[in-house]
């Protein structure tokens, strides 16, 4: 940004304005007054605004609302925003007006500037472009910024988080089939329990995170119900009678999906209960992936004093005091984005109770908290993926030594010996520190062949169903 500042002026007077800056006199009043914290609205965001504003342009064109003259350089320039080229004239923080309304008057003013150099006029003309009268023609903050959300929202679930979420998916799932024939101890309350796979350990991991992506593909439905043309309060005030059906046909249009309008439009401006769904499959999500994250670390721990069952990857970062030492570094990114996105959907929660009356005024919070999850999720699960899951090796050995000191291999004799003659068996063992063939032996229960022939521990796998690898 210059020195340099030009002079622009609206219904409140005069005001300097960065001169190499598109927004306008209400975008610069609120960059100056809402002076809090870092956070700015991500690009998919601000490509949404650019969608919203020429889908609106495209259909007041059709409709007889616009002039030709006047729609296509709105309809250029919104197009512009919606290819993110125009992100650096989007200077306003997340802490704003709670509706939304001084990003809705930043696109505005830089739909209207950008028109005018278009049309070679100078900046701040407001002619013939107008921000509110020509760019803003039937809507209202209250409708439009609430499209965006759901347009942003659906955007980085469909294009960022679901792909993310299957590419880790994929590697489970062919971690589980490559691994599907190494038998190890199955644990329950954090204690040796009877024997699994590995490869049916993995599959678990794959099957949770097939429900959770299912789970958030359910949200898009009502999501891609709008509330656009509801305009003030939801009566659809100063707008075409049909703009709301035409918005919803050009947008689908630009985006390659259907969106239709709300049915009732006060319900989608009032309260943003899609929203919060979308954020409680996120955070469920979160919850998938702590789980899976955590069962890796545990079964990584080691590499001798630990269960050691797998091999975590060295990614050439180590202690600062402890040479060579190898920490699931992926595992602590994963889980520390899990619980900011847990966290976020408290915010998200707290935010949209607060619909009171026409107008919930938490929009801008709901749609940061949602559109962070979104992408933290999916980078972190795609490094996950990438730089752990499709790099770990089992320790067969390691695996090998637990199954056969297992004192639970017992459970196979309950059938043949009955509750309490097992647990004889598993006590002798553990008392005298020998094996449960030794014990069972030395009770007068079974002879070595007969156990042998009764524990195997490869077929204790086999009663339960394999689950599939979430595909």
């Amino acid at each position: 940004m210059t020195d340099a500042t030009r002079t622009e002026t609206d219904s409140l007077g005069t005001i300097e304005i960065p001169a190499d800056k598109l927004w306008g006199p209400q975008t610069e009043r609120a960059r100056r007054l809402f002076r809090i914290g870092v956070e700015r609205f991500p690009p998919v965001l601000i490509r949404a605004v650019g969608l919203q504003k020429q889908a609106a342009a495209e259909a007041n064109l059709e409709l007889g609302e616009l002039p030709r003259a006047i729609a296509e350089p709105i309809i250029a320039a919104a197009a512009e925003i919606a290819a993110n080229r125009l992100d650096e004239h989007f200077p306003l923080p997340v802490w704003q007006t709670g509706s939304g309304t001084q990003t809705n008057m930043n696109a505005n003013e830089v739909i209207a500037n950008r028109a005018a150099q278009m049309l070679g006029r100078p900046l701040g003309a407001r002619d013939p472009v107008h921000p509110n009268d020509h760019v803003n023609r039937g809507q209202s903050s209250n409708d439009a910024f609430p499209t965006v959300m759901h347009i942003a929202a659906i955007e980085a679930v469909e294009h960022r988080l679901l792909p993310a979420i299957d590419t880790l998916r994929f590697a489970l799932a062919s971690r589980a089939e490559a691994w599907e024939r190494i038998v190890k101890l199955g644990r329950t309350h954090m204690m040796d329990a009877v024997p699994m796979t590995l490869g049916q350990e993995f599959a678990t991991f794959a099957a949770q995170l097939a429900h959770a992506i299912a789970r958030v593909r359910a949200t898009r439905a009502d999501l891609a119900m709008l509330p656009q043309g509801g305009t003030a309060v939801g009566t659809g005030l100063n707008r075409h009678p049909a703009f709301d059906r035409v918005f919803c046909e050009r947008l689908s249009a630009l985006c390659g999906r259907a969106y239709t309008p709300a049915v009732l439009k006060f319900e989608a401006m009032a309260a943003h209960d899609a929203l919060v769904a979308l954020s409680a499959a996120l955070s469920g999500l979160a919850v998938t992936l702590m789980k899976i994250g955590n069962d890796i670390r545990l079964l990584g721990s080691g590499p001798r004093a630990g269960l050691a069952e797998l091999i975590v990857p060295a990614d050439g970062l180590s202690s600062s005091i402890m040479p060579g030492k190898t920490n699931p570094t992926q595992v602590e990114a994963l889980t520390q984005v899990c619980a900011q996105a847990i966290g976020n959907h408290t915010t998200v929660t707290v935010a949209a109770s607060h619909g009171h009356l026409q107008l919930n005024v938490f929009k801008p919070v709901i749609i940061h908290a949602v559109l962070q999850s979104c992408g933290l999720l999916a980078d972190a699960a795609e490094g996950f993926a990438h730089n752990m899951v499709e790099k770990l090796q089992p320790n067969e050995p390691q695996i090998a030594r637990h199954v056969a000191n297992s004192l639970m291999l017992v459970t196979a004799l309950n059938p043949r010996l009955g509750y309490d003659r097992a647990v004889a068996i598993g006590k002798k063992a553990l008392a005298e520190n020998i094996t449960l063939r030794d014990a069972a032996i030395a009770l007068g229960h079974l002879t070595g062949e007969e156990f042998d022939a009764l524990v195997r521990p490869e077929e204790m796998t086999r009663p339960g169903i394999i689950l599939p690898g979430g595909g």
